[in-house]
């Protein structure tokens, strides 16, 4: 009965624009009581779904078709960028590793982190390797290698050692005299010399500072051609790569790490000779069809947001001119179709990608940039195809769940948040020394999120190697009060948050929901799609109803597709 009441209460007619409480003309009256049916039945047209709009006024859902072809559309340019973005990848890993086995001595797979050597002839031995293999790429390499170096310069390997100016340590007597500006000594080494140079200092020509050695480096270019792309219909790429080799001084501790490193250039081959093929051309044929859908697409959906708005202006008029007052936040906001605003962004971002991906077919860098516009774009289609199923109540609950649990999901993530990055600090400054996973503020988030789901418990525990009693105990205390809290505190109500507004949505679905005014005041118009007048063109002039004087013309612009 309330809810009646308020609902009366709201549609109940009150003092016209201009009338300053005097009773209206009968055949004023009649006049506005049709442009209110006129906009009551545009406001149900446009919240109706694509196909009761197709019964209504017999116009094809063309947005639906649209956005399912664009899914189509979308999803194999993306498998196809895919595709050659993984040959691209695999052919760069492959010469990385290929690299660090012919030019680091004694590398094993999986040492990354552990290769480092520990005496002066260690050092020496591993320069002289690489050098070594260096000059003798174009006869032992199983992979078609060919030295590389600057534009317009010769090619050939770069030596380099960076140390202090001047340093004297004694940690006998504990002094030091350093001066901690870096000097930087470099020695060229070209393809076709006979030897290479001795680094011992024998020759003279360079020696290496050992107690006051930063780093050393080893740079140097090789050339390949990716060939494998021809199984994928693509014209082969021509790959520079810039190889640097470092060997790490920076601690000072005895352990010299080693590490090699690369950097990939791709540039169009010069006077390819291949059959004539039509996967270039096709491909290009592809993408173009792709932005212009997402361009038709983001056109059709930027439209209905207009028209949206202007329809949401008018209503606001209607309001204020028949109650007095502004229409409800909630209700503008039913006006702006958060699933178009989405379609934009994913067309949006489906043409940069595009653009960017015609850009890298043509041998221009951005694979990385080029990846997130498309496969971000890629999503949010999919994420789109969900309005089209909220048309279905039954299918509707999870959209309308997510909606009702964001605001206190929000906050309750604010206050969690608090109290996560406080354990993060604490475990980064406390445990940092003491385990390998504490090492830096990005890893600690790391895994306390594993913590939190359950994963990778027992490792934390077991690599803790703490350096006395008291640091055991506190990691003790740390890990399982942060356990406890947040799997059996913060995972459960977060969880019963999302569950209340369930049941919440449940029980007014069984029950009667509350009607919003704009819902409301469409209630009462009982044409149904079928009925025919929908299709008639709205001939009203100036209404009273909305106090402007709007062309009769403009009417159907109000309309929503």
């Amino acid at each position: 009965m309330a809810a009646a009441s308020e609902t009366e209460r709201l549609l109940s007619r009150g003092p016209g624009y201009g009338t300053a409480g005097a009773a209206p003309a009968p055949a004023e009256e009649e006049e506005e009581e049709e442009e209110e049916e006129e906009l009551r039945r545009r406001l149900k047209y446009f919240f109706m779904s694509p196909c009761d709009k197709y019964r209504a006024r017999g116009r094809r859902p063309v947005k639906l078709a649209l956005q399912l072809a664009k899914i189509v559309l979308v999803t194999v340019q993306l498998i196809l960028f895919g595709l050659s973005n993984q040959l691209v990848v695999a052919f760069k890993e492959d010469n990385t590793v290929a690299f660090k086995h012919l030019f680091l001595k004694g590398y094993e797979d999986g040492a990354d982190d552990t290769h480092a050597v520990y005496t002066r002839g260690d050092l020496l031995g591993h320069l002289a390797y690489a050098l070594e293999k260096y000059l003798a790429v174009p006869n032992e390499t199983l992979g078609h290698y060919a030295y590389g170096g600057p534009e317009g310069g010769r090619a050939g390997l770069r030596l380099c050692q960076r140390c202090f100016r001047r340093g004297d340590i004694d940690p006998g007597n504990d002094t030091f005299d350093i001066d901690p500006a870096v000097v930087t000594e470099c020695l060229w080494v070209h393809p076709g010399d006979p030897r290479p140079p001795a680094l011992d200092g024998s020759d003279g020509n360079f020696t290496l500072q050992f107690h006051r050695l930063i780093n050393v480096t080893v740079e140097f270019q090789l050339k390949a051609i990716n060939i494998q792309t021809l199984l994928n219909n693509e014209i082969p790429d021509c790959y520079s790569f810039a190889v640097t080799i470092t060997f790490d001084n920076r601690a000072h501790s005895g352990r010299l790490r080693i590490r090699l490193e690369t950097r990939a250039a791709i540039r169009e081959c010069h006077h390819p000779a291949l059959p004539a093929r039509g996967g270039s051309s096709w491909r290009l044929s592809f993408d173009v069809l792709v932005v212009a859908v997402c361009s038709l697409s983001l056109a059709l959906c930027a439209r209905s947001i207009a028209r949206g708005l202007r329809l949401q202006r008018e209503w606001s008029r209607f309001v204020r001119c028949r109650h007095g007052r502004p229409a409800a936040l909630s209700d503008r906001l039913e006006f702006l179709n958060g699933w178009y605003l989405l379609l934009v962004t994913s067309d949006l971002l489906t043409v940069l990608g595009t653009v960017l991906k015609i850009g890298i077919e043509a041998k221009n860098p951005g694979y990385d940039v080029c990846s997130i516009l498309l496969g971000t774009s890629t999503l949010l289609v999919w994420v789109g195809v969900i309005r089209y199923l909220t048309f279905f109540q039954k299918y509707n609950i999870l959209i309308v769940t997510l909606r009702a649990a964001l605001p206190s999901v929000m906050r309750f993530c604010c206050c969690v948040a608090v109290i996560y990055l406080g354990y993060c600090f604490c475990g980064w400054i406390v445990l940092g020394p003491h385990h390998v996973k504490f090492r830096s503020l990005s890893m600690v988030s790391e895994c306390l999120f594993s913590l939190v789901n359950g994963d990778d418990m027992f490792a934390t525990f077991a690599a803790l190697r703490p350096s006395g009693a008291l640091v055991w105990l506190f990691s003790q205390v740390y890990l399982y009060s942060f356990s406890a809290l947040f799997i059996y505190m913060v995972l459960s109500l977060f969880i019963a948050l999302i569950t209340g507004s369930y049941d919440t949505i449940k029980n007014q679905s069984e029950g009667d929901p509350a009607v919003s005014q704009l819902h409301a005041f469409i209630a009462q118009c009982r044409d149904s799609p079928k009925s025919g007048k929908f299709r008639r063109d709205s001939s009203a002039s100036c209404s009273a109803l909305c106090c402007c004087g709007r062309a009769p013309a403009q009417d159907n612009a109000l309309l929503v597709n």
